[in-house]
């Protein structure tokens, strides 16, 4: 009980709630969108969606501050690559929320004057090169955690075991394919943290992708990644050994 209390004190869990709920109910409307008995029920759940989305905004309101500090801290990474992928991602992530701040403020009625599909199509896009960043950070580091691996001396013998044992993959598979398989999923198995960090980013990139036209899901589909992407973040904000480092 002290653990949820915890974390529901906290702003960023209550966005994730949020968002799992608003992605929830995305989902559960496109799975009942043809059942003519649930017309009621379809129209609570996308009320309590565009409810959720509302109080998200709400909840973002801090966060284009937040986003400036971390890439004044992921400046100061001696790794190039991190640096420049870190400090660009959360470079793109406050511009995104100042668009999201700035339609936030017209919704309740404090602008009035702005193009709001402009700035919807800009905060998609900020989104969108965040996450590509964040793609390319993860990347990163699944490749120096593979070389690290294929070193090691005693993965090598695992290695060589699991392709002797299963001579029926190598002679459909090229057996250079199939290890370099085996050492990848060895690898995101030994490291929760950065496996669970690349599926919310591609989760999470098929929301840009909708909005900006250029690969256009379904709605459920979207909302299932979107459900995906927000069980992850609670995970990894609940259990901090998950997060990803840096």
């Amino acid at each position: 009980m002290d653990a949820v209390v915890k974390f529901t004190s906290q702003s960023q869990g209550k966005d994730r709630l949020f968002r799992a709920t608003q992605y929830a109910c995305a989902l559960s409307v496109y799975l009942l969108r043809n059942n003519s008995e649930r017309k009621a029920l379809v129209a609570k759940l996308k009320s309590l969606e565009t409810t959720m989305s509302a109080g998200r905004k709400l909840f973002r309101l801090g966060n284009t501050a937040n986003s400036i500090e971390a890439a004044k801290r992921t400046m100061q990474l001696s790794d190039r690559v991190l640096c420049l992928c870190l400090t660009v991602s959360n470079v793109n992530r406050a511009l995104y929320f100042i668009c999201d701040n700035v339609l936030w403020a017209r919704s309740v009625g404090l602008i009035h004057d702005i193009d709001k599909e402009r700035w919807s199509l800009n905060a998609s896009r900020y989104y969108f090169f965040s996450l590509v960043m964040n793609l390319t950070r993860d990347l990163y580091g699944v490749v120096q955690l593979m070389v690290q691996r294929a070193n090691d001396k005693r993965f090598k013998q695992k290695m060589n075991q699991h392709l002797n044992e299963s001579p029926e993959v190598a002679e459909v598979v090229i057996p250079q394919l199939d290890a370099f398989f085996f050492l990848l999923l060895e690898t995101l198995k030994s490291h929760p943290a950065i496996a669970l960090d690349t599926v919310k980013n591609i989760c999470d990139l098929f929301i840009p992708l909708d909005r900006l036209g250029i690969y256009q899901p379904n709605a459920g589909v979207v909302g299932f990644c979107g459900l995906i992407s927000s069980v992850i973040g609670i995970l990894t904000l609940a259990q901090p050994t998950l997060r990803i480092k840096p």
